[in-house]
C-alpha cells in the first residue's frame, strides 16, 4: 500500500537525545505513523529530504507513538537537515 510521505512523517522529535543523535551519530528522529512498515518510512525521508537513508530502527513509546530513528549515508548531514526542519 503506497502511503504519502506527509502522513508517514508526523514531525521531528526536538529533544536533547534526538539532537545528540544528529549531531554525534547522524540519525534524525521522527514521530511517524504507527502503521508505516521501516520501508515505507525510509522511502518518505528519501522522498522528502532527498537524502541516503541507510537504516531505519523504530519503537513504540510508552504514549503510544511510533517514533523512528532514521541513520542517513555518511555523504548526508543531519545537522544540514535539522536545521532545514528548524530545530537547530
Amino acid at each position: 500500500m503506497e502511503m504519502d510521505p506527509y502522513k508517514i512523517i508526523l514531525r521531528p522529535v526536538i529533544s536533547e537525545k534526538a539532537i545528540e543523535q544528529i549531531e554525534r551519530l547522524n540519525k534524525l528522529v521522527f514521530i511517524v505513523d504507527r502503521r508505516a512498515t521501516k520501508k515505507q518510512i525510509k522511502e518518505a525521508v528519501e522522498k522528502l529530504f532527498n537524502v541516503k537513508v541507510v537504516k531505519v530502527n523504530t519503537l513504540i513509546t510508552p504514549e503510544g507513538e511510533k517514533k523512528a530513528y532514521v541513520t542517513l549515508s555518511p555523504e548526508y548531514s543531519a545537522s544540514d537537515i535539522a536545521t532545514r526542519l528548524g530545530i537547530f
